[in-house]
């Protein structure tokens, strides 16, 4: 076969072009740090990078689920301490009132503190947490507990056992089709229609009280007792809610630095070999443009000899 001029220039520009675009895709890996920048650079490769990245997301909002659960768990727990604390000084004020020896001045005096713990109980029923209602379940928005006031500025509560909050959870996703309710409702904390209702039997202590009748505080002691055990175990299970939180924080934390391992396998490039055949590519090229020159050099004259 004959080898033409006109053949060894298009293998020249052929083999030219060949290795610019080899030094060009290792200088594109190198500036971005990336082995894959388009689809072409690793067709299987780009489906896992996609997949990881993903998953990736996910697991990060994920996270941010289970970060607001944890802060609306802690939340709770605060205020159903706080409630506890107001239970117990009730209790406190209840074994106090039911001596029989205390005169009607000392009665008053602790109807007082009793009216003012009410209130206190109130405000606690309303707590909110980021503008929501924490104890009137997915209705979050409206204010659960809500009362006409008394001649004296207090609030009338006589109508408390038909009050009903919300039933409704309200569920975060902390991971694949895994949910969490992470709230309670009112009257699971402070009773609904039920003899041990909060509001009920500070009602009937304060009527107690204001007409002396030490049999009738101290027959609330047993309901308030009864309160105080459902309410610690309702903080129990937020006890437990919140270690299962923190374990699918660590299992998400650990998720996340697998993934990004993959991730980085899959689509980081290696700097070292990079470097090492940018300078191989470098040096193959310039061979090229030198063996080119050799051979486009001849001219006319050159044929003619």
């Amino acid at each position: 076969m004959r080898i033409t001029n006109n053949m060894l220039s298009s293998q020249l520009l052929l083999n030219l072009n060949r290795n610019a675009q080899q030094m060009n895709n290792t200088q594109n890996q190198l500036a971005t740090g990336m082995k894959i920048n388009k689809p072409s650079d690793d067709p299987v490769g780009i489906t896992y990078s996609l997949r990881y990245r993903a998953e990736l997301s996910s697991n990060e909002q994920y996270q941010k689920n289970v970060d607001t659960a944890v802060s609306w768990l802690d939340y709770n727990d605060t205020v159903l301490n706080q409630a506890g604390e107001v239970v117990q000084r009730l209790r406190e004020l209840t074994v106090q009132a039911s001596t029989g020896s205390n005169p009607q001045s000392a009665l008053d005096s602790i109807n007082e503190e009793v009216s003012q713990l009410k209130e206190q109980l109130i405000d606690i029923a309303n707590s909110k947490l980021n503008g929501k209602y924490i104890f009137n379940g997915q209705k979050y928005d409206t204010k659960p507990y809500v009362f006409s006031e008394n001649a004296d500025g207090s609030s009338d509560t006589t109508a408390v056992d038909q009050l009903k909050t919300d039933t409704g959870n309200i569920n975060y996703i902390v991971g694949e089709a895994v949910q969490l309710p992470i709230n309670v409702t009112g009257n699971e904390v402070f009773g609904s229609d039920e003899q041990d209702n909060l509001f009920v039997i500070i009602n009937t202590i304060s009527y107690a009280l204001k007409n002396g009748l030490h049999a009738d505080v101290s027959a609330q002691l047993d309901l308030i007792d009864t309160r105080m055990e459902k309410m610690l175990s309702i903080r129990s299970e937020f006890g437990a809610k919140s270690n299962r939180v923190e374990l699918m924080q660590g299992r998400l934390g650990d998720l996340e630095v697998n993934l990004t391992d993959l991730q980085a396998k899959t689509e980081d490039a290696n700097y070292a070999e990079l470097i090492m055949n940018s300078k191989i590519q470098e040096n193959i090229y310039n061979a090229s443009l030198s063996a080119g020159s050799k051979i486009i050099s001849p001219s006319l004259m050159d044929f003619l000899r």
